[in-house]
């Protein structure tokens, strides 16, 4: 499967738009990436933004790791987000 890596000031706005494939042409649309399965949270944007070029910048074993170090089971965590539901 794939990994998406993004930054964004509403995570809750982020994960719908994934969930309901708002936009079609996009990534996520087309490989079907609809699952929450790690997130971080930044008091600052361009902390943020510097760890996600960070993070592409890994092998997809390491990203693989640091994910199920967190979440063995790769289970959907967006219920866990405030304000989600």
């Amino acid at each position: 499967g794939v990994i998406y890596i993004g930054v964004t000031y509403n995570i809750e706005e982020r994960v719908k738009e994934h969930k309901k494939k708002i936009y079609p042409k996009s990534l996520t649309s087309r490989y079907n990436c609809d699952k929450l399965v790690y997130f971080e949270e930044f008091e600052n944007g361009e902390e943020a933004i510097i760890r996600e070029r960070w993070f592409k910048k890994w092998k997809r074993e390491w990203k693989d790791n640091l994910i199920k170090s967190i979440n063995p089971e790769m289970k959907d965590l967006s219920d866990e987000i405030e304000g989600f539901n």
